[in-house]
């Protein structure tokens, strides 16, 4: 410690405030996640066990905590709506390699997509054939899609792309599920 104190004077006090607190008699990274309302996947968030498969549902205007990374993963489909409320819904994506979400545009809607697993190639631009912002994105990358914006992700790795996305107001009906791209496509 007082090689590192010599070293980096204001990283030892960061060690050690970081110890005084792991050492505290409340421990709060080691509690127990408690919920205030029931969840389909019982209260141990964090906790190895996937999702029941029959759990992937839309809990629509009710309160409901989930581990979204989870869920997102767990996933097959190509689109399920998990959350549908007044002013915003939550979906979760599976696109399978070398294919993509497809060009779209939502003119009232703004967009968050949250890649999970997987990479892909985000393509937006203000119009569909002026695509000129283009980012190579991967897990744990997060997209801001403005509404009115013209948008693709490819799936450019080799495992499905497990994406969520959050859409503001919701941009599906309550309950959505497409198995595929082309059940998508003619719901559309």
């Amino acid at each position: 410690m007082q090689a590192l104190h010599q070293a980096n004077p204001s990283l030892a006090y960061s060690y050690y405030v970081w110890e005084l607190y792991r050492s505290c008699s409340y421990p709060y990274f080691e509690q127990p996640a408690y919920l205030s309302y029931p969840s389909p996947y019982g209260n141990e968030r964090f906790s190895a066990q996937p999702a029941p498969a029959n759990a992937i549902k839309d809990y629509g205007k009710q309160p409901v905590v989930i581990n979204i990374e989870k869920t997102a993963k767990q996933n097959d489909t190509f689109r399920t709506a998990i959350w549908t409320g007044e002013h915003f819904q939550v979906t979760v994506m599976s696109i399978p390699v070398g294919s993509d979400i497809g060009l779209e545009v939502h003119p009232h809607t703004d967009q968050f997509i949250r890649i999970e697993e997987g990479q892909g190639l985000v393509q937006m631009g203000k119009t569909k054939d002026r695509l000129d912002y283009q980012v190579a994105a991967g897990e744990g990358d997060a997209v801001m899609v403005p509404a009115g914006t013209w948008h693709n992700v490819t799936n450019t790795g080799s495992q499905p792309l497990k994406v969520y996305v959050i859409y503001a107001p919701p941009q599906h009906p309550f309950g959505t599920v497409h198995q595929t791209k082309a059940d998508a496509m003619a719901a559309e």
